[in-house]
């Protein structure tokens, strides 16, 4: 059954629909880190880079994916706010035809292009048999992985963010179980990590349709739904274009910083990659608010409740910054501690506690700017969204942490620094387009 999410009170139901977000965000990481550990115990090295260099890829067309999925979330929430489930029913429908016809394009070029993909990514020739392998598997499992993104997309629309995460969990107990039987037992390699993880998804989608089957979701589904529809795929469009471009942008450029840092010697590359990891923890938070507001306030649009969307962003822009402050000092305090847990060369920890205090503010400006990308989505302003990540990417982020590793060769520090400084470029950005949608709503009102 759909969720109305524009009647309790806005903190507690923010918290009640974030936290089952956060927990979904975290067992996908550690979904994504059980085949490079289960590889390990069992494999050589050059299987290791292979699998670690194909999940990148992974990742980053998974991510892309999710962010075009927003433009269902939104569609779908601002129906169902709206008490308009004849639309949210043509909105699944047409993200069902949307979403089938896209993967199976990406699924056809993609095993063409696997080969020079792996080439691009600077695959050393031992590793390179293995990262074709994962990825063909992989790429050939894209209609499971983004079924099971699809309809998360739906449900957390309908305003349930609770099933999702039973179904990542699923998804992570198959792909550990059958990681050790393709990988330990069958001795497949990349093949059975790849294996075991499109498999999993597979598991997922099928618990997810059972799931479905015996929900009254208040939804009704009929052939026609499923029929394109110029004005609605414009809409999923409109928002999931943007937001799917912005999400590869960025990991384009954490890929650059990342050559960046390895063009400074193997101690900082190996700073670099520990701190990145850590912080790829720490930003869970943002990341689960970004997508919680987007759906939250989708409803409350949709419903006509434009004050408890705005209230909505304030809430989730003080937990980011709460949160983002509180790890801001530990890390103040502690930083060589916690890069010491993956590093035992002291130069790798000294380099990485600086570059750390320095990144780690990003934690407190990231989660405003996310709160802000998620409410602009709900308003099928996702371009704005693209605009301030492009703009502090192009203009800050990457050129100002070049211009600090060549300035300051022996710490990471201003490094660090300057990768913040894109986030607050974002945060500028976000404060001004927000004035102007205040005034404009204030004068639509007096007219």
């Amino acid at each position: 059954m759909e969720k109305n999410l524009t009647k309790s009170g806005v903190f507690r139901t923010l918290l009640g629909f974030s936290l089952p977000f956060l927990l979904s965000y975290f067992l996908q990481t550690l979904y994504g880190m059980a085949d490079l550990y289960i590889i390990g115990q069992f494999c050589g090295v050059e299987s290791t880079t292979a699998v670690s260099i194909g999940s990148q890829v992974m990742h980053m067309l998974t991510v892309m994916i999710v962010g075009l999925a927003m433009g269902s979330t939104v569609r779908i929430g601002q129906a169902v706010g709206g008490g308009k489930l004849e639309e949210a029913s043509r909105a699944v429908g047409n993200t069902v035809t949307l979403f089938l016809g896209v993967s199976l394009a990406a699924t056809a070029l993609l095993l063409i292009l696997v080969k020079p993909i792996v080439a691009v990514m600077s695959t050393p020739e031992e590793a390179a048999a293995g990262a074709v392998s994962y990825l063909t598997v992989c790429f050939l499992g894209i209609p499971f992985i983004t079924a099971y993104n699809i309809i998360s997309s739906v449900f957390r629309g309908m305003g349930d963010s609770k099933s999702p995460m039973y179904f990542v969990a699923v998804a992570c107990v198959a792909n550990i179980a059958l990681d050790y039987l393709f990988i330990g037992a069958l001795g497949m390699g990349p093949a059975g990590a790849a294996l075991g993880t499109t498999l999993a998804q597979t598991i997922s989608v099928l618990v997810s349709f059972a799931v479905i089957r015996r929900k009254q979701t208040g939804i009704t589904l009929c052939r026609a739904d499923f029929r394109p529809e110029k004005g609605m795929m414009g809409s999923l469009l409109r928002v999931g274009v943007p937001v799917a471009l912005q999400d590869g942008f960025i990991q384009i450029a954490f890929l650059v910083i990342t050559v960046i840092a390895n063009l400074r010697g193997l101690n900082d590359a190996a700073a670099v990659g520990i701190v990145e990891k850590i912080i790829g923890f720490l930003f869970l938070v943002p990341s689960s608010m970004l997508s919680s507001v987007s759906a939250l306030c989708a409803q409350n649009i949709g419903a006509g409740r434009h004050d408890r969307a705005k209230k909505t962003l304030c809430y989730a822009i003080a937990l980011c910054v709460g949160f983002g402050l509180i790890w801001a000092g530990v890390m103040l305090l502690a930083a060589e501690q916690f890069v010491g847990l993956f590093a035992q060369d002291a130069e790798v920890i000294r380099l990485g506690g600086e570059y750390m205090r320095g990144y780690v503010w990003d934690c407190v400006l990231a989660g405003i700017h996310f709160c802000f990308s998620g409410y602009f989505c709900a308003y099928g302003l996702s371009g704005f969204s693209f605009l301030h990540n492009s703009v502090s990417i192009v203009c800050a982020r990457i050129p100002l942490a070049y211009l600090a590793s060549k300035a300051f060769p022996d710490t990471l520090l201003p490094m660090g620094l300057a990768t913040t400084t894109g986030s607050g470029v974002s945060v500028v950005i976000c404060l001004v387009v927000f004035a102007w949608m205040q005034r404009k709503r204030k004068r639509e009102e007096k007219t």
